[in-house]
C-alpha cells in the first residue's frame, strides 16, 4: 500500500464508489482522483464534484462522454445486432470499455499509481474494468475494494456512510436501493426483491418507461433513416449519435418499449436476475435488422448472425479491446457499407412493429418476387434441377440403404 501514493477512482457519487473513495483513503493513505462520466444516464453527474470535495479530493474529472459512448462504442455493437442469451442488450457492458480507457488515460495525465473500480467480486463489471485497463496499460495496479474489505452488504456500506457522514441518495430508512446502473442504452436493476426469481418486479421500480397499460392507445410512427449501418436522421431530421439515442429513449419510454427481466449467466460462474430498461435499444435492434434485410446478401446476413452470438459474448465477458473482437469489427463493419435507406415503424404498447423499408441499395426485386406474371425474370422451372442437385447427397446415401424409414 506505500507504494501508491496517487489512485484514480471511477466515481459515480453513488453509495459503492462514495464509501470507496473515503475508504481509499483510509486504507491506503492516498491521494485520490475522482473520474465521473456522464454517459446519459439521465441524472446530474455535478453533484458528484461537491460529494468529492466534501471528502477532500482536489483532482475532479466529470466528463460528458454521450457523443463518444454512442458513436464509438454502442452503434458499432448494433452494427452486428448483438444480444447476448437471446435477450440482453448489453447496456452495462459496452460503457465499461470506454471507462476502462478514460480511467487509464487519467492515470497517465495525473501521474497516478492505480486505478480503482466499485464493482464487486460476485460480478462481471470487475472483469470488463480490468481487462480493459490491462489491455491499455499492462503494468497498471487495480484496487478492487469489494475484493479485499468487509463491508460485503448494502447494509454495511450504509453504516459506513453514517459513520462518516457520507450522504446517501434514494435512502429509505434501513431499507436498501436497488443496485442500478444507467447509460444512454438502459438501466439496469439488481437486488432487492429481484433476489427472488418468483417476485414479481415492483412497478414503481421503472424510470424511464411507462407500463405497456398505461401507454397511448394511438400508436407512434417513426422513420429512421440508414446510412453505413447506423442512423443518422429521424423523422427526416438529422441527428448525432447520442441525439439519436435520447429522441428514441423518450419516443420508445412512452410507448412502454424495452423492459425486460431476465436471469442471466455471468461470466464469473453464477446466475443473475436483472431488470432492464433499453426503449432505444430495442427500437435501434428491430429497425437495423430490418435495413439489412433488404440490403444484406443472403449468406453476408446469415454469416453475420452466426458470428454475433461470439461477439455479443465479448463484449460481455470485457473483451472490447482484445484483437478478436476488433478482427470481427472489421468485418462487421465491411458488411455495413449498401446497410442504407430507411425504416418506417410503429409503437404501440410494448411492440416495435416493422411497416416498411426501403432502399436504393436494396436487393428486393418485386418483379422477381412477384406471384404475378413476371414477365420471364424467373424461370421456374429451373428449380426443378436445383432440388435435384441439392438432394443428390440425401438420394445416394438412400440408395445405400440409409436415411430409411
Amino acid at each position: 500500500m506505500s507504494e501508491i501514493k496517487k489512485i484514480v477512482l471511477a466515481y459515480s457519487g453513488g453509495l459503492d464508489t462514495s464509501v470507496i473513495a473515503k475508504w481509499l483513503q483510509e486504507e491506503y493513505k492516498a491521494e485520490i482522483v475522482t473520474f465521473t462520466a456522464d454517459l446519459g444516464q439521465g441524472e446530474e453527474v455535478e453533484p458528484a464534484r461537491k460529494k468529492a470535495e466534501a471528502m477532500g479530493i482536489k483532482e475532479i474529472y466529470i466528463e460528458d462522454l454521450r457523443e463518444e459512448f454512442a458513436r464509438d462504442f454502442v452503434f458499432p455493437m448494433f452494427r452486428a445486432n448483438a444480444i447476448y442469451e437471446g435477450e440482453y442488450l448489453l447496456g452495462t457492458s459496452i460503457a465499461r470499455p470506454l471507462i476502462a480507457k478514460r480511467l487509464i488515460e487519467i492515470a497517465n495525465e495525473t501521474g497516478a499509481d492505480a486505478i480503482s473500480h466499485g464493482a464487486t467480486g460476485k460480478g462481471n463489471d470487475q472483469v470488463r474494468f480490468e481487462l480493459g485497463a490491462y489491455a491499455l496499460k499492462p503494468g497498471v495496479k487495480v484496487i478492487a475494494p469489494w475484493r479485499e474489505w468487509d463491508l460485503l452488504s448494502r447494509e454495511k456500506l450504509m453504516a459506513y456512510c453514517e459513520k462518516h457522514n457520507i450522504q446517501v441518495d434514494m435512502k429509505k430508512g434501513k431499507k436498501s436501493p436497488y443496485s442500478m446502473d444507467a447509460n444512454l442504452l438502459h438501466i439496469s436493476y439488481e437486488g432487492g426483491v429481484l433476489e427472488d426469481t418468483w417476485t414479481e418486479h415492483e412497478e414503481d421500480m421503472w424510470r424511464w418507461t411507462k407500463s405497456p397499460e398505461a401507454a397511448p392507445d394511438v400508436p407512434t410512427y417513426v422513420e429512421l433513416s440508414y446510412r453505413n449501418g447506423d442512423i443518422v436522421a429521424i423523422d427526416g431530421v438529422a441527428m448525432t449519435p447520442a441525439q439519436v439515442m435520447i429522441h428514441l429513449n423518450r419516443v420508445g419510454g412512452e410507448n412502454g418499449i424495452g423492459r425486460l427481466d431476465i436471469v442471466e449467466n455471468r461470466y464469473v460462474g453464477m446466475k443473475s436476475r436483472g431488470c432492464y430498461e433499453t426503449p432505444a435499444g430495442t427500437i435501434m435492434l428491430r429497425a437495423h435488422r430490418a435495413i439489412e434485410s433488404i440490403t444484406l446478401d443472403r449468406e453476408v446476413a446469415h454469416l453475420k448472425d452466426e458470428l454475433m452470438p461470439r461477439y455479443a459474448s465479448l463484449i460481455y465477458t470485457g473483451y472490447w479491446w482484445s484483437p478478436e473482437r476488433k478482427m470481427l469489427q472489421t468485418m462487421i463493419d465491411a458488411s455495413q457499407a449498401h446497410v442504407n435507406g430507411v425504416v418506417r415503424l410503429k409503437l404501440y404498447k410494448g411492440n416495435v412493429i416493422v411497416v416498411g423499408r426501403k432502399s436504393d441499395d436494396s436487393l428486393f426485386d418485386a418483379n422477381i418476387a412477384t406471384f404475378e406474371e413476371d414477365g420471364g425474370a424467373y424461370n421456374q422451372a429451373d428449380a426443378g434441377g436445383f432440388i435435384k442437385l441439392n438432394a443428390l447427397r440425401m438420394r445416394i446415401a438412400a440408395g445405400k440403404g440409409r436415411n430409411l424409414l
